[in-house]
């Protein structure tokens, strides 16, 4: 292997769509549950990776998370150079943006690392050795800190449904399921923004598939909750789902049309 081969980065080209504002409901999960984590360290990294054509997730990225922890810096990490060359124009204090892919080529690891809709485009099988390689270039964990962020999944064009999974540098860690609730029929609509790792699980005898039949059945039975709106229909759903599934967050979340859920639960049976 040559010299420039080896420094190629690691990854493909993804179709790059992106509209603004589409992964805020990311973007404040993780500002809500990972800010602690951004705020402990004087000069905390945050990378959004593969943000695409236009830069519109990065600068979100920076604002929303700089309203919890000030210091965050963004960088943007997209494999297509004239993608980074076309976002240079946006760079400002605390964002800039490089060329790269799975390698993550920065000279330190950072705090957060999210990868929105860049996977999709992927085996399944592939997906394991990703979330590897991602985890291994996190900050590690240390004395009253769980380390780094990887958060990896899929959203529609607008923003209204997504699933991730969340990793810190030991694995995955957590689902979550967010979606607005105005335009939900059942919670099992959100199957099809499952992230690689599950989507092709959601069939009888699979952990997610289980799940998210018991979630449309606690939707079914707080139905009588409806007249109250939407929310109070989820919280109580969700309330119920608690019982037989390790949800971990809780009702401030759930108001926000969100679910987390422990990924062992979820994760998907070996394969025969």
């Amino acid at each position: 292997m040559t010299a420039r081969a080896a420094s190629r980065p690691v990854g493909t080209v993804t179709r790059g769509t992106t509209n603004p504002n589409r992964l805020r409901r990311m973007d404040r999960w993780i500002a809500a549950v990972h800010s602690a984590e951004l705020r402990r360290v004087d000069d905390p990294v945050a990378v959004d990776l593969g943000y695409g054509a236009a830069p519109w997730t990065a600068l979100e990225l920076l604002q929303r998370l700089r309203t919890t922890a000030p210091r965050t810096r963004v960088v943007g990490i997209e494999i297509d150079p004239a993608r980074v060359a076309a976002a240079k124009p946006y760079e400002r204090e605390g964002l800039g943006f490089r060329h790269g892919g799975f390698e993550i080529p920065l000279h330190r690891r950072p705090q957060l690392i999210r990868a929105a809709n860049v996977l999709r485009q992927y085996d399944e099988e592939a997906v394991a050795e990703v979330w590897s390689r991602l985890c291994a270039r996190l900050a590690p964990a240390g004395a009253g800190s769980r380390g780094g962020l990887l958060v990896e999944g899929t959203c529609d064009e607008i923003g209204r449904r997504h699933v991730w999974v969340a990793l810190g540098p030991e694995g995955p860690r957590t689902v979550t399921l967010a979606t607005r609730l105005g335009s939900l029929d059942r919670p099992s609509d959100l199957a099809e923004r499952l992230p690689k790792a599950l989507i092709h699980r959601n069939v009888p005898g699979e952990p997610v598939h289980a799940f998210l039949r018991d979630f449309d059945r606690a939707w079914a039975a707080a139905a009588p909750y409806a007249s109250y709106g939407a929310r109070q229909r989820w919280i109580r759903a969700v309330r119920d789902l608690a019982a037989d599934w390790p949800v971990v967050d809780g009702a401030a979340r759930w108001r926000q049309g969100e679910v987390t859920v422990r990924w062992d639960a979820l994760a998907p049976l070996p394969r025969p």
